[in-house]
């Protein structure tokens, strides 16, 4: 089954074409980061309308990659939810007017659902059933993995999602959206030890992540410098450092208590914070000395993509799963709320 997948839940449009045998045969990505860059975060109009000029260019470009033409189509998948309203409609809205054109089922997907199955795209992905870490600018959680739709939520975050934690201190940092990548460059310069931030609800048991208070330690931190008069580029590095190590350590236990805790012993990261170098590098130590395994998705499939939905897309369109005639766009959707597919579909992927 060749399957066109639509990625549009926010800021970020993507198209790409997988086949049920011969894998990706083609993505393409528009990102609308300079254009709400003046604006410090996103703006969901002109995210919306921005979708709207770009996806079927897009759409066409996929094409021209695998040398097919729209014909060749059997399915389409697009992002369903979670997600801006706006955006998700744009998607769906182009996805159902195709597959009406085409004569094609489609489908709409969890967006998270397409994170955690995008490592499935690489040449060696994991074996169902494994733990996984979903961290990004709107959700950090921790997910019992035992096929697609088979999701235990075992922890997730009580308020900000790290990736806006992240977002959040770039802006205290005077640095540019989006925040994630640049606080991590900063964090490169700077000096460890020069500053012990805390790591949230780690003294306590339990799998939740809490991240508001981090934030505000870190925005004390930066008035207090900038009060002093010490607030220079080194120290916004410093700061910068402690921020992400504090970040990265904590996920760290967090991963290794629910490794410890479900028994398995493979460990999935997913989601646009999951491209983190310094996240990879801790979780890569502590899954290594534990005799355990950690995946992850190559960095242009961590943030939003096409690839994702249309993978997850092909494996419920195999089951046999479709929308009926509405578009379905779903701003707030729980992971752990979908449907369990009957066999786990590609690679072979059961113990």
């Amino acid at each position: 089954m060749l399957v066109l997948g639509i990625e549009t839940s926010c800021d970020e449009t993507g198209v790409a074409l997988y086949h049920s045998e011969r894998g990706l045969l083609g993505h393409a990505l528009f990102s609308q980061v300079g254009m709400h860059a003046d604006y410090g975060g996103v703006v969901p109009e002109l995210a919306s309308r921005d979708h709207v000029r770009k996806l079927l260019p897009l759409c066409d470009e996929v094409l021209a990659q695998a040398g097919l033409t729209r014909s060749a189509i059997e399915a389409i998948a697009y992002t369903a939810g979670p997600g801006l309203i706006g955006a998700l409609m744009v998607g769906g809205s182009v996805a159902h007017a195709l597959a009406l054109a085409l004569d094609v089922p489609v489908l709409g997907v969890h967006h998270m659902e397409g994170h955690l199955l995008a490592p499935m795209l690489e040449p060696t992905p994991p074996a169902f059933p494994f733990v996984a870490l979903l961290v990004s600018g709107g959700h950090t959680q921790l997910v019992q993995v035992d096929g697609i739709g088979e999701y235990r939520m075992l922890g997730e975050s009580v308020d900000d999602a790290a990736g806006e934690a992240f977002d959040k201190t770039a802006k205290m940092l005077g640095l540019d959206y989006p925040g994630g990548p640049r606080v991590a460059a900063l964090a490169a310069q700077g000096r460890s030890g020069r500053y012990r931030f805390p790591r949230p609800m780690t003294d306590r048991p339990g799998l939740d992540f809490s991240f508001s208070g981090l934030k505000t330690f870190t925005l004390n931190t930066v008035t207090a410098a900038g009060e002093a008069g010490t607030l220079d580029e080194q120290v916004k590095a410093d700061i910068a450092l402690a921020f992400e190590e504090a970040v990265v350590d904590t996920l760290m236990i967090k991963c290794r208590r629910a490794l410890e805790a479900s028994g398995c012993e493979r460990l999935v990261i997913a989601g646009g914070v999951s491209a983190n170098r310094r996240l990879r590098a801790a979780l890569e130590a502590m899954t290594a000395k534990r005799g355990a395994s950690v995946f992850y998705a190559r960095p242009e499939f961590c943030t939003d993509n096409g690839a994702m939905i249309a993978y997850a897309g092909c494996q419920r369109l195999l089951a046999g799963q479709r929308d009926g005639d509405r578009i379905i766009a779903v701003p707030r959707w729980p992971m752990d709320t979908l449907p369990a597919l009957a066999e786990p579909r590609q690679h072979g992927l059961v113990d």
